[in-house]
């Protein structure tokens, strides 16, 4: 596809309708303007590609209004398109895509026609492949088949080939029967189609042995200025525990074209270190091929000069090394062997701590680049390079190495007696681990890896491939500026940080100090592995100056009462790249192993435990679209989308997982198609779905549902305080119960955030004054609450999490009585965390502490003050702090009286 600026303007044109003031436009016409910034805080040497979002203010966004992006140096080539609408139909949210190459200093996006980019990338589809072309390179994509790449080629030169995905599985135990898989390629979509980035899916099942599994979504990414392919690989766990995974990878052939000395090799061992060798090496001999030839050989070029003898003679006397493997089978090492050929030993070649996931093979006439993400984090994993002194090397990234132990997935632990609902309930009592036979099941999880492809035209210098490998292990990121967005008006309730006073400073300080100490956990605790990378720990065990990984329910938090919310908070106001990274992992994680994408629990997660999917509690409240939304408008990140998407069905999978069956409580007799429902964990989870996909496609039936669900809710006599009804999973609606049923959880799974966007967008009085009362209510002394309503006060729990609907309706209705209250609940520390000076202890052996730490606590403590702050700061302010010393019980500040999963 030739491309022009009429094409170029047709991929960046935004359809939207405006009709209202926005940031930097006011119907005076001020010009439409943000700015934006690089998350590190400074300008990357390189990158490989940026997309990143932007909000706009309700009616800020006319349809058909072209966005450019400048940089101090001029305009940057960019690409836009919507990705959020308003319910005007003007444009919420945008997405921007970036030419690969050095950063750029003083982004603003602004209103007019994009730059072309000097090499746009552009889509042409056959009856069997995708072309996709970007600069002088041609990817040759496989609409079918077993090569998802079947060449990357420069003119008529072939510089890889026959990319492809790869695994093994053992048959029935880890020692069972080797079966040998790979990738099949189904189905082909081309996705977006340039002129700075396109995108291709793929679909598709590892096969072999007879047999089709793991289902795959890869989606590959080109960028302008770009040598490389970005990869996403996602593939869904669909074996029996009894079978194990003992290889997972993608591989790719590479022409060695050239003599051996010719041939390089570059393994990435370090940030700023990179093993760098040749097939046949001519340095370090017994004689002196010359300095010449020794120099273009250390450089990666061709050795022109003659050498000298009798070296350039006896050639073939000095082994050539075909076969190189990096292996990191833990976080904290890794080996490099290499070795002649197949049937011969290998040779230790280096070793170390963490290697960032970069290999290279080629030659000056052309080679092939790889590199995985969290390549140590992840572990185990594996770099080979096979072949090398032969027609055509293979280059692997082995997201789990053949080297390692076959993957583990069975339960942990058997069934203990606890056959009945009964024993089940007192294994809760008694480890707080919600176990059921059969359910500890971890068929129908998923996981998602980035990979990045390079085709080159000649080797690189060392130094650049050093940089290449630095921006594909933590790679650039370019993120609107906080100021604007939330001059935009989007995700509810939250401010910018404020330290005017000395209260919103010690806020400020504590929500950085505990960041900081989640941050170092995961690294000091070394919270990574193929599974485990993202997530953090429930509860500590202070006895054992450790937290509780091997205790039931308080091993993984699992999403438990928001830490992805709390984060992601947290780097939407600061843009702080420590608190972006760690949210991001967290967002990588949950919503793929914590969530089940296909099976019996399709849609629904899995509660905090010892493995992932180990807790019988199945429920909406972990899969929840809340804790994705965030990361996907900032990165337009596609496969969160999907993830998302996904969800908005979710509800019909409980008509066969019952969330309540091992309460005790009478069970109603209900008509086919109603189930039970709590408000907050499920039809507040679900709302956010909705309201997701109501945004991202504009289609109303996503808006009715979700007013459905609030009118019946606000018809209820007790409106929120009911906390659950039967719900018609064909209206949407409640049936009318006139009860109250207070759970200290029912606010805590995104439902506050949620409903305060819903209320701001859909205009449902009797559900505002609900969610009021609620907010009034939950919260409220127990003698007010004897005065109100004839009903037992019930448990309450979480009482300074809840300080922020105290906030909410404190705002709403200009109450000072309310506002106070709410800071003083804030201050309580009752199930959250004490205000006091950094309280962190150093242990012996690097332990480091924070007394009445647990993730319950810090999530809701950490959202509580985001939000009070942007709520009542002045009552913040005025009501004194209490001076007592932190509070050290706080083992499980989220189970209450009567808690049941």
């Amino acid at each position: 596809m030739r491309v022009t600026r009429r094409t170029m303007m047709a991929g960046t044109i935004l359809s939207a309708a405006i009709t209202g003031p926005a940031l930097a436009q006011s119907r005076r016409g001020k010009p439409v303007e943000a700015s934006i910034r690089w998350i590190d805080g400074t300008v990357p040497e390189l990158h490989t590609g940026q997309t990143f979002g932007l909000a706009w203010a309700r009616g800020a966004l006319a349809k058909g209004q072209a966005l450019t992006l400048r940089g101090a140096g001029g305009e940057v080539p960019a690409q836009s398109w919507p990705t959020a609408f308003w319910p005007d139909g003007s444009i919420k949210w945008t997405a921007h895509a970036v030419a690969a190459g050095q950063g750029s200093d003083g982004l603003v996006v602004a209103k007019g026609r994009p730059a072309l980019p000097a090499a746009p990338v552009s889509v042409r589809e056959t009856a069997d492949a995708i072309l996709i072309r970007s600069g002088a390179l041609e990817w040759d994509v496989a609409k079918s088949g077993p090569a998802a790449i079947r060449s990357a080629k420069n003119g008529e030169r072939t510089l890889l080939a026959n990319a492809r995905l790869l695994g093994e599985i053992r048959a029935g135990s880890p020692e069972g029967e080797r079966i040998a898989l790979t990738g099949t390629i189904e189905r082909a979509v081309v996705e977006q189609k340039g002129p700075v980035r396109a995108v291709v899916r793929l679909e598709g099942t590892h096969q072999g042995g007879g047999r089709s599994v793991l289902p795959f979504v890869v989606r590959l990414y080109a960028y302008a200025g770009s040598e490389a392919l970005r990869i996403v690989h996602s593939f869904v766990l669909d074996i029996e525990a009894t079978d194990h995974i003992s290889a997972l990878g993608i591989a790719t052939d590479v022409p060695m074209r050239g003599a051996l000395h010719d041939r390089h090799i570059r393994l990435a061992t370090a940030e700023d270190a990179m093993f760098a060798e040749a097939v046949r090496p001519l340095t370090g001999l017994r004689r002196d091929p010359g300095k010449a030839v020794r120099e273009a050989q250390v450089a990666g070029k061709a050795v022109t000069a003659e050498m000298r003898d009798p070296v350039g003679k006896l050639l073939e006397r000095i082994p050539a090394w075909s076969d190189f493997s990096l292996a990191q089978l833990s976080a904290n090492g890794f080996t490099l062997t290499k070795r002649t050929g197949e049937g011969h030993g290998w040779i230790d070649g280096d070793e170390g701590r963490r290697a960032p996931g970069f290999g290279y093979v080629g030659s000056p006439q052309g080679g092939a680049g790889i590199s995985a993400r969290y390549f140590w984090q992840r572990h185990p994993t594996q770099l080979d390079i096979l072949g090398a002194a032969s027609d055509t090397a293979s280059l692997t990234a082995w997201l789990w190495s053949p080297e390692a132990r076959p993957m583990d997935v069975r339960p942990y632990h058997g069934t203990m007696g606890m056959e009945s609902f009964a024993a089940q309930n007192e294994g809760l009592d008694i480890t707080y681990e919600d176990y059921e036979p059969g359910w500890d099941d971890a068929k129908g999880i998923a996981r998602t890896s980035e990979l990045m492809l390079w085709a080159f035209d000649a080797t690189p210098a060392t130094p650049r491939l050093q940089a290449l490998a630095r921006a594909a292990a933590t790679p650039p990121q370019l993120m609107a500026d906080p100021a604007h967005l939330h001059a935009a008006g989007v995700f509810g309730d939250w401010g910018l940080p404020d330290r005017s006073t000395p209260a919103r400073a010690r806020i400020e300080d504590q929500l950085a100090n505990l960041i900081d100490f989640y941050d170092g956990e995961v690294d000091r605790r070394s919270w990574y592995g193929f599974w485990d990378h993202g997530d953090v720990m429930h509860s500590y065990d202070s006895d054992r100056h450790q937290w509780k990984y091997d205790i039931g329910g308080f091993a993984w938090a699992n999403s438990e009462l928001s830490p992805d919310l709390w984060l992601w908070y947290a780097a939407l106001r600061s843009g702080d790249a420590r608190t972006w990274r760690l949210a991001e992992a967290m967002t990588r994680h949950t919503g793929e192993v914590d969530t089940y994408h296909m099976g019996r629990f399709k849609g629904l997660g899995t509660r905090h435990g010892v493995q992932h999917w180990s807790d019988s509690s199945k429920q909406p409240r972990v899969s929840n679209a809340a804790y994705r939304r965030i990361f996907y408008y900032l990165t337009a990140d596609e496969r969160v989308g999907d993830l998302m998407r996904a969800l908005i069905d979710s509800e019909e999978t409980l008509q066969h997982v019952e969330i309540g069956r091992k309460t005790g409580a009478p069970k109603e007799d209900l008509p086919e198609g109603v189930i039970q429902m709590a408000f907050g964990t499920t039809w507040a989870v679900c709302a956010g779905a909705w309201l997701t996909e109501w945004e991202r496609t504009g289609e109303r039936k996503w808006r009715d549902r979700i007013a459905a669900g609030m009118d019946s809710i606000g018809r209820m006599p007790n409106g929120w305080l009911t906390g659950g009804a039967p719900y018609d999973l064909k209206s949407g609606r409640f049936l009318v119960r006139d009860n109250i049923g207070i759970s200290h959880l029912n606010a805590v799974f995104g439902a506050v955030e949620i409903q305060s966007e819903l209320i701001a967008l859909i205009d449902v009085p009797r559900f505002r004054t609900a969610w009021l009362d609620y907010c009034r209510w939950f919260n409220a002394p127990r003698d007010e609450w004897a005065a109100k309503f004839n009903r037992p006060y019930g448990g309450r729990n979480l009482k300074q999490g809840h300080s922020r609907l105290t906030a909410y309706v404190a705002k709403a209705t200009g109450d000072a009585a309310l506002a106070k209250r709410a800071a003083e609940e804030f201050y309580s520390g009752e199930a959250g965390q004490r205000m006091a000076a950094d309280p962190r202890i150093k242990l012996p052996g690097g332990v480091v502490e924070w007394p009445g730490v647990s993730t319950n606590g810090a999530s809701q403590w950490g959202l509580a003050a985001i939000q009070t702050l942007a709520l009542i700061p002045e009552a913040l302010d005025t009501v004194p702090v209490p001076t007592r010393a932190p509070r050290t019980d706080q083992a499980n500040p989220e189970q209450g009286p009567t808690y049941r999963p």
